[in-house]
């Protein structure tokens, strides 16, 4: 199993674990990583009742952007874990600022470790971390564990649209992914694709800012040069592929009726 700051730098599309120490500074700027908390919310008002009474996981939070707005909006429950603790401290700043502190609680420590501990929940986010429990079988069967029977996996992701001829060994096809949504004993139930206008516009702002860290870093660094140049042009390269390449979207799936743990 890869170490704890492998595994968060591989989900920042990153592969260097030396980048793991700047990651704070990096992404400063920006407190919604990766995933559409909009989408989510969305999905959730759509298909969760009681929205009060919700009790929610969210998975890689990163700075906790979707567990504030979802506590703000709909005065559900949340627990947000992420690997980074300098993105722990500054959820519970967001949380406070807020004003929903009481509705969140946020823990700096291993998803893969922590998910074997953790209680059911009535929805589990996991935003845009790519295969860090491994594919999607896997990873449903592991937070199957932790979900309420009637509950809902919410999952932010990139596939290959079928007919596509692009080729990524780090990405799945729709067919493969729906293949093992029924493989794990569950269902899509339903998806927001983002627009290519989202995906570019989130990407630019997140570009901007992320390179302008990285430059800095280069200044008080000279050494590590090549470290943050490398990262800059890998996120350029991940941009483009995200917004001609692939499909973005966030996707929606509860379990089948009787469904059986593994």
């Amino acid at each position: 199993m890869k170490t704890l700051e492998e595994s968060v730098v591989t989900t920042m599309d990153g592969s260097e674990s030396e980048l793991f120490q700047f990651l704070p500074y990096m992404l400063q700027d920006v407190w919604e990583l990766g995933t559409s908390s909009e989408a989510v919310i969305g999905l959730v008002r759509k298909h969760a009742r009681d929205h009060a009474n919700l009790s929610i996981l969210d998975l890689g939070c990163g700075k906790g952007a979707a567990s504030v707005k979802l506590a703000k909006e709909l005065q559900c429950t949340c627990l947000g874990i992420d690997g980074v603790g300098a993105f722990i401290d500054e959820a519970a700043r967001k949380a406070k600022e807020f004003g929903v502190e009481n509705l969140c609680q946020f823990i700096a420590d291993d998803i893969r470790v922590r998910i074997k501990v953790l209680p059911k929940f009535d929805i589990i986010i996991l935003g845009a971390l790519g295969p860090v429990f491994g594919d999607y079988d896997a990873t449903l069967t592991t937070l199957s564990k932790c979900l309420n029977q009637d509950g809902m996996i919410i999952i932010d992701d990139a596939y290959i649209e079928d007919k596509s001829d692009y080729t990524d060994s780090s990405i799945r096809k729709r067919s493969e992914i729906l293949q093992q949504i029924k493989v794990a004993g569950m269902r899509l139930v339903d998806e927001k694709i983002m627009e290519e206008g989202e995906i570019k516009a989130a990407d630019d702002y997140l570009f901007e800012n992320l390179e302008k860290r990285c430059r800095e870093l280069i200044e008080k660094y000279p050494g590590k040069r090549k470290l943050f140049e490398d990262y800059i042009a890998g996120q350029r390269e991940e941009n483009d592929v995200l917004e001609t390449k692939v499909i973005c979207s966030t996707i929606l799936i509860r379990k089948n009726r009787g469904f059986i743990e593994r």
